[in-house]
């Protein structure tokens, strides 16, 4: 009257495998969450904001990103996100310029004749078109501050 009916243990199992799959199916079909991009904003209020010149790097986990004077967007298969900088204005920069090589540490003074030619090009790097950007590492972040020149550079 106690015992175990013998097929018992093998549909057990066959339920425990049965589960499991349903399980491994449920979490693959879960949607990737779309890339943040609000710590990147973060990133660039918080060295914009800052009362002295300073540099910071983050690391980007999207599939391109876009800068702009006043937003960063990132985009990967999940989706595309965009953040907006509370600090103000910031000057992207793009690879194999001036201004590049000044965000990634290069004296101002070695690579401009004056602060007004600096300004001038983060002026223009301000006004061109903004493109997206494939497979970013990592995104920089430096204020620089040259005789009276205060510009927030930004690049990945």
């Amino acid at each position: 009257m106690f015992d175990t009916p013998a097929d018992t243990p093998p549909v057990l199992v066959a339920l425990s495998l049965v589960s499991t799959a349903l399980a491994g199916v449920a979490f693959a079909a879960s949607p990737t969450p779309p890339p943040r991009a609000a710590p990147l904003a973060g990133t660039v209020d918080a060295v914009a904001a800052a009362d002295t010149a300073g540099v910071e790097t983050r690391e980007v986990a999207a599939e391109a990103l876009r800068l702009t004077p006043n937003e960063v967007a990132v985009r990967s298969d999940a989706g595309t996100a965009h953040a907006q900088f509370a600090y103000g204005l910031v000057v992207p920069v793009r690879e194999d310029t001036r201004l590049w090589a000044v965000l990634h540490g290069t004296p101002p003074d070695d690579r401009f004749a004056d602060p007004s030619a600096l300004r001038s090009a983060a002026d223009d790097a301000t006004a061109r078109e903004h493109r997206w950007r494939d497979d970013p590492a990592r995104l920089t972040v430096r204020r620089v501050t040259w005789r009276g020149v205060d510009v927030t550079l930004v690049g990945a």
